[in-house]
């Protein structure tokens, strides 16, 4: 017994020694974590310049765009043909992928062989044996009768501008076919395939096999979002957001990059990692100087380097008693097999034994242990570097994602992850270690990249389906130019009923006088009250006027809301609260005793008779209270401050609260002489030429039009551009077929008709996986507030989801592209309908001055036209493409329906004061 502890002793004695000697020997191939972490650090520095326009021609790490834009959503089916090149072997696959609700797929493969007369021949035999091998595939699965998409999967660095094309930057591997180099490869399969007149292929996708590593993975875990291969060459791929890669137009959603980090440190960037073992292996190389990354880690070259160890440690007395064999001497003795089986956990040791004897060694005890350590520190450095470039990787990607954790699935391939009896338990431990911010799933490859490629070509297909069916739904917002044009002659239409004394009464834009017979000259002044009525807050303020030299603007306001209850009740009920608001305003400023003169801003359709008299002509933006239409609003908020007795006020002026927009851009611009609301309402006013309004008498002078064009197509004259979402907003609104133009055009719709169409397009299986939550069902939610926010060009779609989950809506990154995209044709559509109309205006307004150019500033104001981030240029645009005779200033007004509201009254003042002089 004694004897036994004692040889085991010796043994592990023996052990120790062997490895601590090959440390000495080989300690520039062990690498420490503060290492790793600056390799991580450097490759993260590699991937940043080969996504940059500038910088990516000299960058080492190529970062290449695939065009694979989404990962499969397990809606995808059909039956396709995948040919797969790269490796020791070429295949030809057979995928039919089922949309069975368990996204399943059945695979059936045929290998053939690659010779050196093909993988380093001429470049027509090579695609011309591609071709006949799919062929012959065809034949034996009796699918020479069926038209089939195919997707190539092309395991060499390429340089894409399309999925379906990719021209090669160079050979890897052992391949060194002639002629193909900057060639086109998919176009040489295509007339390789056209040789063929008995079958009918279409190549869909180029796909690197890294690629289709991730994308046969994300078939069946929708958290992969990176592919790996660790086999005969080593790569990496994941998803990045379009926004950081200026080698692609565009900046929605992402992109899967190809990153080629087998080149990684070709300019020099690891050679302080570099053995002289890692520069013997480069200069006897195909490629030397070239992927170097990759010639440290894949199995092509792990053999290599455990042979040129095991020489020079001969050599030098350490191994074999410095007897050298002929094996050893020959370049490719020790493959990765053998390093694998040396390796092994019980019988590594008896492996390594007879794998030596067979290189005619005749090794000791001691020099199995030796050998078998070296093997380890090669493949465990392999491992190490391997993990310090993905964590780079899944750094980056929750970087991009703004999280402080990350789960994510990593889609792996490869022989030496696979057939290694350790690679993968390191490789994982050590990014754990590397990357403790992010749990990462690994799941290997069934099927490999011919699977891979398949998927990407289903993806493909269901992508251009989805387009189709887009576009489709999204046609009838897209309105060129001629339609546009209609739309503008059509309003000028409408314009000149509204003012003619016979058609006014039938005119949908009802062309409202306002008595507001001037604009401010600059001699205003005094204390004024304001009250702004228009939406679901009310405001009471009081407005300073200073004229002079100290020319100025004072306001001190109050804002109010108004429950529903009262928007929708009886008109005494909301009458009596707008008044209990200004008792409290008056009484908070000290100057309830004080009978000051007042402007309300009543920012709904009235008949007015004189400027301090207004007949409501009906209800918008929501607003149902009871025995209000066809009453003077004036006359209401007069008895409403008598019902109370507390104080008394001069009610000067009813103004509108475009008006107001323009009275208040008037004060600081003479030449404006139209108003615009693009917000919660949309209307417009401007100043008129007496002689053409003949619903009021006299010619002399102007006076402003209230167009309430809001109106505008109430007639059936726009119905043609109405659209089935427009007619469910209509239907379900509080006054269907009434305000139809601003139904399409105004903040308060915006959103819903956004709404509308979300509905329509997860319906049809277009968004949210098919299905409607039941926020979405609410009428209302998707406020026009979001349309603003998911427009921004400085959001990321990131806080696109984001907002899309406040809604209770859980999107997929290709959702919120979506999404954006249908809020951005709402939103344009309402800007250039806007703008049609104005463009009407403004040509009136040139006509009426008779002038061939005409110069003037419209005053704006509204919450769309403010903050929207796209609405007020697109407005411009069409103002200008529509009304080109016109130099059009737009100014923005600071509180129209406020200040505006004071001014009137102080201008009506003023001009009663000349009256009565």
């Amino acid at each position: 017994m004694f004897a036994v502890h004692l040889l085991a002793f010796h043994f592990t004695k023996l052990k120790e020694d062997q490895i601590k000697k090959v440390d000495r020997y080989l300690y520039q191939l062990r690498l420490s974590d503060d290492v790793l972490l600056d390799v991580m650090a450097r490759f993260q520095a590699e991937m940043v310049k080969g996504l940059g326009r500038d910088t990516n021609p000299t960058a080492t790490v190529k970062m290449l765009p695939s065009f694979v834009r989404s990962l499969p959503d397990g809606s995808e089916k059909g039956e396709f043909l995948a040919v797969d090149l790269g490796g020791s072997q070429f295949r030809a696959h057979q995928v039919k992928v089922f949309d069975d609700g368990r996204q399943s797929s059945q695979l059936d493969s045929k290998c053939y062989p690659t010779p050196k007369e093909v993988t380093q021949g001429n470049g027509a035999e090579l695609f011309d044996y591609i071709a006949d091998c799919l062929s012959d595939f065809m034949e034996t699965k009796n699918l020479k009768q069926k038209k089939l998409p195919l997707g190539f999967t092309f395991s060499f660095p390429c340089k894409q501008t399309k999925l379906e094309e990719g021209v090669l930057l160079e050979w890897t591997k052992h391949f060194r076919v002639r002629g193909v180099q900057d060639t086109d490869v998919v176009s040489s399969l295509r007339r390789a395939l056209q040789k063929h007149k008995d079958i009918d292929v279409d190549v869909l996708a180029l796909v690197n096999d890294t690629v289709g590593t991730m994308m046969t993975c994300g078939y069946d875990d929708q958290r992969c979002e990176v592919g790996l291969i660790i086999g005969t060459g080593t790569n990496a791929c994941y998803m990045e957001e379009m926004r950081h890669i200026s080698l692609v137009e565009g900046d929605e959603g992402r992109m899967c990059i190809n990153t080629e980090w087998g080149a990684f440190g070709d300019d020099g960037a690891l050679d302080d990692l570099r053995t002289e073992f890692d520069r013997e292996l480069d200069l006897g190389s195909l490629n030397p100087g070239k992927q170097l990354f990759e010639k440290m880690i894949s199995s092509l070259y792990l053999g290599e380097l455990v042979r040129l160890i095991l020489l020079k440690m001969t050599k030098e007395g350490l191994l074999f008693n410095g007897k050298v064999s002929t094996a050893l001497l020959t370049k490719g003795k020790i493959e990765m097999k053998h390093v694998s089986a040396m390796e092994k956990y019980k019988e590594g040791l008896s492996n390594t034994k007879e794998i030596l004897t067979e290189l005619n060694l005749f090794p000791s005890e001691e020099d199995c242990v030796a050998v078998q350590h070296v093997c380890t520190i090669v493949s465990f450095r392999s491992a190490n570097l391997c993990a310090a470039a993905l964590a780079a990787i899944l750094s980056r990607l929750r970087e991009n994602k703004k999280l402080l954790r990350m789960r994510t699935t990593v889609g792996i391939d490869g022989g030496l992850y696979k057939t290694h009896p350790k690679y993968a338990q390191r490789l994982h431990k050590v990014l754990r270690r590397l990357v403790p911010t992010c749990e990462v799933r690994f799941v290997l490859s069934e099927g490999g990249s011919g699977r891979g490629a398949a998927v990407v070509t289903a993806v493909a297909r269901r992508l251009a389906a989805q387009r189709r069916r887009l576009d489709g739904a999204l046609a009838a917002f897209l309105l060129p130019p001629g339609t546009l044009r209609e739309v503008r002659d059509k309003m000028r239409a409408e314009l000149e009923y509204g003012l003619k004394r016979e058609t006014q009464g039938e005119a949908t834009v009802k062309m409202l006088p306002t008595y507001v017979c001037g604009t401010p000259d600059g001699t205003e002044k005094g204390k004024f009250l304001a009250l702004d009525l228009g939406g679901t807050n009310f405001r009471v303020l009081l407005v300073k006027i200073k004229n002079g030299r100290r020319r100025s603007v004072q306001m001190y306001n109050k804002i109010f809301a108004i429950p529903l209850e009262i928007m929708q009740g009886t008109g005494e009920e909301l009458f009596d609260h707008i008044v209990q608001c200004i008792a409290e305003f008056l009484e908070y400023m000290g100057i309830k005793g004080a009978r000051l003169p007042l402007g309300f801003t009543f920012s709904f359709p009235c008949r007015q008779a004189s400027i301090d008299k207004g007949t409501l002509v009906g209800w918008t933006k929501g607003f149902k209270a009871t025995d209000c239409e066809g009453e003077d609003v004036v006359d209401m908020l007069r008895e409403a401050i008598r019902r109370r007795n507390e104080f008394d006020l001069d009610i000067v002026a009813v103004v509108n609260d475009t008006v107001g927009t323009m009275m208040t851009c008037g004060y600081e611009d003479p030449n404006c002489e139209i108003g615009l609301i693009a917000g919660t309402g949309s209307n417009v006013c401007y100043m008129e030429d007496m002689k053409n309004i003949e619903i009021v008498e006299g010619n002399e002078g102007k006076m402003c039009i209230n167009t309430e064009w809001g109106a505008f197509g109430d007639n059936g004259c726009i119905d043609h551009i109405r659209t089935k979402y427009d007619r469910e907003v209509d239907e379900g609104s509080l006054n269907p077929g009434k305000q139809r133009y601003e139904k399409m055009t105004s903040g308060m719709y915006l959103g819903e008709i956004v709404r509308q169409i979300l509905i329509d397009l997860t319906k049809q299986g277009l968004l949210f996986r098919g299905h409607i939550s039941e926020s979405l069902r609410k009428r209302g939610i998707f406020e026009t507030k979001f349309l603003s926010q998911i427009e921004s060009d400085r959001l990321a779609l990131l806080q696109v989801r984001r907002i899309l989950q406040q809604l209770g809506l859980d999107s997929t990154c290709e959702d919120s592209i979506i999404v954006k995209e249908v809020c951005g044709v709402v939103s344009r559509r309402a800007a250039r309908l806007c703008g049609a109309g104005l463009a009407a205006v403004v040509e009136k307004k040139r006509e009426n001055r008779g002038v061939d150019r005409l110069q003037i500033t419209v005053g704006v104001d509204g919450t769309l036209y403010k903050l929207h981030p796209h609405f007020s240029t697109v407005l411009q645009e069409t103002v200008k493409e529509l009304a080109p005779q016109c130099d059009v200033t737009f100014m923005l007004s600071e509180d129209g329906s406020g200040k505006g509201a004071a001014l009137i009254t102080a201008v009506a003042k003023r001009l009663h004061n000349v009256g009565q002089k």
